[in-house]
Formats: structure tokens, sequence, C-alpha cells
């Protein structure tokens, strides 16, 4: 049974190439890391493995072995395992705990992520620390870069989110976005809690849909649609959060994580085991659809994530693509492999099935 304890910044320090981090950035890793144990005899990964992690001995010894050959036996606290353990994907070797052993392993994209944005930032965490007056402003950064979106995103974009992004204090009870208004900003929390909810003909009071906590974003739908927001989002507690301006949003967020795709390549991603997404109303679906969709429309896309299977990719439409590149944005933050289908329902290539 595996054991784990949080990793310290000292302990990540005697690692390369994480000896080459800022200390606030290595801190804030060190709270995402933690040293997990494994007995003797069992296999730390294979030969074909490929899992994308990066991996550090810490204490005990592992046997590397080629096909049946022991190429190398390493010891933890030796110089020989200062670095990864045999990093490259697919993996070439296989590594056996000799004994019990304790062991670093961190995502390898959130890795390179981390590391390019500490090279190329000149926005420190530190800096940006004074400005939160210790609201702990590590925590929602790494959450953010610790995101599959932000993987996707260029380092140079990531470097302008920081610098572009505006602190705003709140009090409880205020209100940062209301239902019906234009959209004007992309918001992410840093200190504080906020509650979504939508008002509807039945209850003018407002349905909860949701708590948000740090780390958590809104406020992308409207931005990214070009429509008014589908929600209030009001605090709950005083906070602090960051918010980027629509145009910034568009340049530095949004573009770079929407695939989009024409007809034929939509139809290869659904022949090899994807599924059409629709996003519109259930009556759009009902009267106009591709066959063998899915139909979730996009304000409930938040409320159904865990109906999706994040192993299988979407290819997600409406009729213009306006409201499918708003829904896949949200898939795409949130882990999942979504694409936009270029043109809508108005290509003239797609075949569509029609209620009788």
């Amino acid at each position: 049974m595996q054991e784990e304890r949080e990793a310290s910044v000292q302990l990540l320090k005697t690692f390369a190439p994480l000896d080459g981090l800022k200390r606030d950035n290595l801190a804030a890793l060190a709270k995402k890391v933690s040293v997990k144990t494994m007995s003797a005899g069992r296999l730390l990964f294979k030969e074909g493995d490929t899992d994308k992690r990066t991996i550090w001995l810490v204490s005990g010894m592992v046997e590397i072995k080629e096909g049946d050959r022991t190429i190398a036996m390493i010891r933890g606290g030796t110089p020989d395992a200062r670095n990864p353990l045999y990093p490259k994907t697919p993996r070439k070797v296989s590594a056996r705990a000799v004994d019990e052993i304790s062991y670093l392993s961190i995502d390898s994209e959130l890795l390179d992520v981390m590391i390019t944005w500490d090279q190329t930032g000149t926005y420190e965490v530190a800096e940006l620390q004074a400005q939160m007056d210790g609201t702990g402003s590590d925590d929602w950064m790494t959450t953010l870069l610790q995101t599959k979106a932000f993987h996707r995103i260029p380092p140079a974009n990531i470097q302008a989110i920081f610098l572009r992004l505006q602190r705003t204090p709140f009090k409880a009870g205020e209100v940062v976005i209301k239902q019906g208004d234009e959209g004007d900003f992309f918001y992410i929390i840093v200190s504080g809690k906020c509650v979504v909810t939508r008002e509807t003909p039945l209850n003018r009071e407002g349905i909860k849909l949701a708590e948000l906590g740090v780390g958590d974003t809104f406020g992308e739908e409207s931005l990214i649609a070009e429509a008014k927001r589908n929600a209030t989002v009001t605090m709950l507690s005083d906070g602090v959060l960051m918010r980027l301006n629509k145009q910034d949003f568009r340049e530095l967020m949004n573009e770079p994580l929407l695939q989009w795709v024409e007809y034929e390549k939509a139809r290869q991603i659904i022949d090899q085991g994807g599924r059409w997404l629709d996003v519109r109303l259930p009556s759009e679906h009902q009267n106009m659809s591709i066959e063998g969709s899915l139909n979730i429309p996009l304000y409930f896309i938040r409320l159904k994530l865990s109906a999706l299977d994040r192993k299988t990719p979407y290819v997600v439409y409406c009729d213009t693509g306006r409201r499918s590149s708003a829904a896949a944005y949200i898939l795409v933050e949130r882990g999942f492999d979504a694409y936009v289908l270029q043109g809508g329902l108005t290509n003239s290539a797609i075949a569509l099935r029609r209620s009788a």
C-alpha cells in the first residue's frame, strides 16, 4: 500500500532541474507534489509505458532493466538519483523497487510549463504575493498552471496573462457579474468564495448552480460567444479576484485553446471513437441534428461534466460555431479533449437528421 507525505522546498531543491526554479515558484510547486512510498518488488514503471510522469528517487534502491538485462542499480541520495529516472516515453526500461523506496512523481507537462514560465516570466510570484496581501496567491497560480488548459497556452502568452491580470477586491454580497449584462471580463478567484445563480421565469430569485472557490474561473462564455451574461455571480465572502479584459482573454487564452476542425476531420475523430456533442437547445436538437449526437445545452455544460467521458474526444457543434466554441473552451479548461466544428450546422457537407 502506498503512503504519501508532503514534499518540502528543501527536498525539491536536491533534484535537477527543480533546483533551477525560483524559490517562490518552487514553494508553489511543493504544495502540489507528494513523496510517495512503494514496497519492495513492485514496478515503478515498466518498459513501454507511455504515462507522462517525471520521477525522482528519494530513498531506497531501484533496479533498472532493459529486457531481461540489468543495466543499473540506483540508490536514493546518490548523484545518480539527482536527475529524473529515465524520463523519455515510451519508457525504454523498467524500474523495480529492490527494497522499500520513496519517490517524487510530477506530471511532465505541468513540470515543463512551470519551468518554461519560471525561465521566461518577468512577473514573478513574489511580486503577485505582495499585491495579494497574504491571500495565498501561489495556490491559485499553481492551480491554473496545473490545468490541462494552460499546458496548451504558449509560454509567452502565460507571461502576458499574468502581466495583464487586474487585482480586484470584493465584499461579501457584492455582485461580480449580473445575468443579462454584456460580458467584459474573465475572472479568477484568488481568495474567498462565489455563488453562481440563474434567474428563470419561474424563479426570479435565481436557481443556485454552483459555488466557486480559489483557483476557479468564470465569465468566459459570454466573451467567447459574444452573448449576454447567462448567470449572476455573487461573493459569498470577502475576497480577491483577478480579471482579464475581453480582448486580452480572446487573444491570450481563448484562441490557443480552441481546436477548430472541418467536417471531414471531425468525421475521422468520430470514426476513431469520438462523439458529437450538440450544445444547442433541446428543441433545436430535436428539430435537426447530427446522427448519434449527445445534446447538452451550453448553459448546462458545467453541471453535466460528470456525464461526459474524459477519455472520449468530443466534436462540439451548434448552428454557427459561437456557442460550441464557448462550450469547447469550458471542456478543454477542465481536461477534456474537445474540438469545435468549423462553420457549425451551416456547413453544407453535413448529413443532418431531421425530425418527422
